[in-house]
């Protein structure tokens, strides 16, 4: 009997939805099975460290890799997976642009333990007690993995064969990979983006769309958006303009705006400066003839200002991954 490829999934930082969005594609679920030797996956699995390293290098086909680098254990793992798989896929937003836990990076390690552990009113601790790497006790010494200063996404820890973007991955798009491996058709060039579209949501969103001018940006609690026009001609912070298509414009659809998690579309490098480039050619500050530029920057400024948090909004999905990368200053 032929043995089947292997396949792994390693949850690095991250909340566990990918896992979820692998167990969504529903009875597909054995067809992996039927395809693939499942053999790592550390909340469904009890594979361990050393049975990843006693494996011959490349012996793994594919390793769905999700979750951010926030720690040394991430890192270590990324690296032993790499050496032990012919393909490594960076599984959703996580691993491909840091997602929530890169936001992280707009502040020190030392801070955001403050914040977590001594400076929080749902925290009673008081011995200002903070996780080290290293602690001695009378059984002996214990060691829990480094925090990183910064989270990393995993393409700047090792190559990375493939991208599929999401948060989390559609089930729909896990699938059309999963077949197309198992049918062994010709894939993309490595480095690419697999399980998404070319273009942006708007492309896929069916809301009817006009002359893009805004006065005012709403948050989603303060208007009801009518159900067929574009949510950012509204004034709702929708990202869809600035985000990769392949989820099918889910969130426009239950009149929601779109928040970014397919990343970046085709041939652009950074989210955020796509989505504040696109705003800057929208924002409608009204007959500018006669104004000092003191009184168009506070016009500009009194739009934008409702806007709550710039990074958050724009750069959700892909701090780690942005030019910025983090706090510059």
């Amino acid at each position: 009997m032929t043995e089947k490829p292997k396949l792994s999934m390693y949850w690095a930082s991250s909340c566990g939805g990918c896992e979820i969005s692998l167990v969504n594609i529903n009875e597909k679920i054995l067809s992996v099975d039927a395809s693939f030797d499942f053999m790592f996956c550390p909340c469904l699995l009890d594979t361990k460290k050393k049975d990843i390293e006693a494996l011959p290098d490349k012996s793994i086909a594919i390793t769905l890799f999700n979750g951010a680098v926030r720690t040394e254990e991430n890192e270590e793992m990324a690296r032993l997976l790499r050496k032990k798989s012919r393909l490594l896929v960076a599984f959703g937003s996580c691993s491909s642009g840091g997602c929530i836990p890169g936001l992280s990076n707009l502040h020190a390690a030392e801070d955001n333990f403050k914040t977590i552990y001594l400076n929080n009113p749902s925290i009673d601790n008081p011995g200002g007690v903070v996780p080290q790497t290293e602690v001695n006790v009378k059984e002996g010494s214990l060691r829990i993995p480094a925090f990183f200063d910064k989270v990393k996404t995993l393409a700047q820890v090792v190559p990375v064969d493939y991208f599929i973007p999401g948060c989390p991955p559609e089930p729909h798009q896990i699938w059309n990979v999963v077949e197309a491996i198992v049918q062994g058709g010709p894939l993309p060039p490595a480095g690419s983006v697999i399980g998404a579209g070319m273009s942006a949501v708007c492309d896929e969103c069916e809301r009817e769309k006009e002359d893009k001018k805004i006065k005012k940006f709403y948050r989603t609690y303060e208007i009801v958006p009518d159900a067929k026009k574009c949510l950012l001609e509204q004034g709702l912070l929708c990202m869809g303009i600035a985000t990769r298509s392949g989820c099918g414009g889910l969130c426009p659809r239950v009149n929601m705006p779109c928040t970014g998690c397919y990343g970046p579309p085709a041939g652009v490098m950074d989210q955020g400066a796509k989505m504040v480039a696109a705003l800057g050619s929208i924002v409608d500050i009204g007959d500018t003839k006669g104004l000092s530029e003191d009184e168009i920057a506070r016009r500009v400024d009194k739009i934008i200002d409702a806007i709550p948090d710039f990074a958050g909004t724009f750069y959700k999905y892909s701090l780690s991954g942005s030019i910025l990368r983090g706090r510059i200053a």
